[in-house]
């Protein structure tokens, strides 16, 4: 039996039609699509623009919602409280939610973006804030967070399913975290390189943190990054090598 994997990215992340052409090309290769839902990137028609655009190709749609940080793109660390997140988490979901109804869309899963992603990966009270937030607008919602983090013991106690991604842009540590961005070598560029570590976790569950530890890493998606200018390229390259080697591609959700 061959195995199964979904392409995930961070979509819709422009404002307007300015990204529209950018993403319809990522949404040509990807399964599931992260759509910014407004706090960190996006307004009301990207959003719509891209629900569209991703359910006409048979794609997943998700939610990326974000701490509401315009200016920093959602990656700086905002130290809200877990009332605040909620409250945050809940807003855009509920817009997001309204989005996909207009367009006829199916509303499938969440993945928190940037800094607040990375805060609950490992703060357990911010992770329960957004399975708690989630519950409260559609507890058939699946939460897409990264493998082995707080936000799976979140969601397990919550009664929300939870699915498990693993990064091909992106640098790991030992202990199964991300590199943060501000640290040398945080994202990976080399398309050849990506692709090739993207290939050894589907193939064995393993990926090489920069210490040269080997973790094992159960992951049903693989995430590229929407803005990394590698994307396109990054994406082409896996899919077609994943193909290749009998890797199906398909959505994590049903």
């Amino acid at each position: 039996m061959h195995p199964t994997i979904d392409l995930n990215a961070d979509l819709g992340e422009g404002f307007g039609t300015s990204r529209l052409s950018e993403d319809e090309a990522l949404l040509d290769l990807v399964s599931s699509a992260n759509v910014a839902c407004g706090f960190h990137a996006g307004d009301a028609t990207t959003m719509r623009n891209t629900v569209r655009a991703a359910a006409s190709r048979g794609v997943a749609v998700g939610a990326h919602p974000s701490y509401p940080d315009i200016p920093g793109f959602g990656r700086r660390e905002l130290g809200l409280s877990p009332g605040e997140i909620h409250f945050h988490v809940a807003y855009q979901l509920r817009a997001f939610r309204d989005i996909c109804l207009a367009q006829n869309a199916k509303f499938s899963y969440v993945k928190v973006h940037g800094a607040l992603y990375n805060r609950a990966a490992k703060d357990s009270s911010a992770a329960a804030a957004i399975t708690q937030a989630i519950r409260d607008v559609d507890p058939s919602l699946v939460l897409l967070g990264l493998a082995g983090s707080e936000m799976a013991g979140a969601a397990l106690h919550s009664r929300l399913t939870f699915a498990a991604e693993a990064f091909v842009d992106r640098a790991y540590r030992p202990d199964g975290s991300l590199v943060p961005r501000q640290e040398s070598g945080a994202v990976i560029h080399d398309v050849r390189t990506a692709v090739k570590r993207a290939v050894t976790l589907v193939k064995s569950s393993t990926i090489v943190a920069n210490d040269g530890t080997t973790l094992g890493v159960a992951a049903q998606s693989l995430c590229v990054h929407g803005d990394n200018p590698d994307a396109l390229p990054l994406l082409r390259e896996l899919r077609a090598t994943l193909e290749d080697s009998g890797v199906r591609i398909a959505p994590f959700v049903a």
